[in-house]
């Protein structure tokens, strides 16, 4: 007897789902910013293997058009690679035993995050077309295409022994904030030469220089930068060293005299998909669509009043508000010119692929990993 295509589709997609014990490498896995959105382990979870699990999901997928199983497919086995459309499916939760899971909640367990159960610690990429719709305003529907999704980092958690300053003063009136940011240690803002010009984009053609970039993206391989500034014209951009479909700031055609060193060489491997860049109306965010965390140092992610370097931890599948403009206009207010005895860009954030640095790490100074890209937003410059 032959299986009809629907079911080879569904079979398929079973076969791929994500067990329990898999896990996706991570990289310098403590230090400054490593928490993330804690799970709600107090409700119960089928395991891998529960035959009701099965039977809900081959019932829901059995429930998708043909043309709806082979985009699911096509991000699921590509692992987000291949850009795909949105899967609907009809809003009401699924049941399974004696809970119920909203749908998107469901295919997000089964393919990328087991462990997940509820649908707040998720975000809609810009993908997306339910991206930036209120509950109301979602319709009968909803997009259970799981690479649409990204988990949420959780807030920071108290400021480390390290901190200059103790947790009340921090939490003092946000109108006596001020900021102090580093890129290389905690100890003096910056003691690396100051962003590169955004003169390096005069080559572009007359047309796109006509139109406004939101940013501008400086690759460096330790201290050495390499290539030219990469300017953003899009409201979002992938940075990725190989991507099977799809475009963006492709590292993999960068080379410098440092990416023949053997760290360098391993770090730009485990760059794959890289991160993706969104500007939305809150701010500025960060996916990471690696098999390993990345790391983030950002001037409204830092402690305000404290020379105190904070590195956050994104890992894979995570995303960050990376600049927030409301809280940098606030800060850059109030800033405390006293502590800053050097160089210093408000508007400057620093990436590093798969190796943390400062304080809680062996890599005091972000020149000191082998990856790194400086976003400079376009502001007020």
């Amino acid at each position: 007897m032959f299986r009809s295509r629907r079911s080879g589709l569904v079979r398929r997609l079973w076969r791929a789902r994500v067990r329990r014990s898999d896990g996706e490498g991570e990289d310098e896995s403590s230090g400054s910013g490593s928490e993330v959105a804690a799970s709600d382990t107090s409700s119960a979870k089928p395991s891998d293997d529960d035959p009701e699990l099965k039977s809900v999901t081959f019932s829901v997928l059995k429930r998708l058009k043909e043309r709806q199983l082979e985009l699911l497919v096509q991000a699921v086995e590509s692992r987000g690679g291949v850009e795909s459309g949105c899967v609907h499916f009809p809003r009401p939760d699924v049941r399974i035993g004696r809970r119920t899971v909203a749908p998107h909640v469901l295919t997000c367990q089964l393919w990328r995050w087991p462990e997940l159960t509820q649908p707040h610690q998720l975000k809609n990429l810009v993908c997306c077309q339910s991206y930036g719709l209120q509950d109301t305003e979602y319709g009968p529907t909803v997009c259970c295409n799981p690479y649409h999704y990204t988990r949420l980092c959780g807030p920071e958690s108290p400021p480390p022994p390290y901190s200059r300053y103790p947790l009340e003063r921090l939490r003092s009136d946000t109108t006596e904030e001020s900021v102090s940011s580093s890129t290389e240690t905690g100890a003096s803002p910056t003691l690396y030469p100051p962003p590169p010009s955004t003169s390096d984009l005069s080559d572009l053609p007359g047309e796109a220089r006509k139109r406004s970039h939101w940013c501008s993206i400086a690759y460096w391989e330790h201290r050495t930068r390499v290539g030219r500034l990469f300017a953003v014209y899009d409201t979002s951009v992938n940075i990725f060293f190989e991507l099977p479909h799809g475009d963006g700031f492709c590292l993999g055609l960068l080379t410098s005299s440092e990416s023949q060193s053997d760290n360098v060489m391993r770090t730009r491997k485990k760059i794959g998909y890289g991160l993706t860049l969104s500007k939305e109306p809150d701010g500025v965010w960060a996916y990471n669509r690696s098999g390993h965390a990345i790391f983030v140092n950002s001037p409204t992610l830092d402690i305000p009043n404290s020379r105190t370097l904070i590195v956050r931890k994104i890992p894979p599948g995570f995303s960050i508000k990376i600049f927030d403009y409301e809280r940098s206009e606030m800060l850059q207010r109030t800033s405390n010119s006293d502590l800053l005895d050097g160089p210093y860009d408000p508007n400057s954030v620093r990436i590093s692929f798969a190796k943390g640095w400062g304080p809680s790490y062996s890599r005091q100074f972000i020149t000191s990993c082998p990856c790194w890209v400086e976003v400079l937003l376009n502001i007020n410059r």
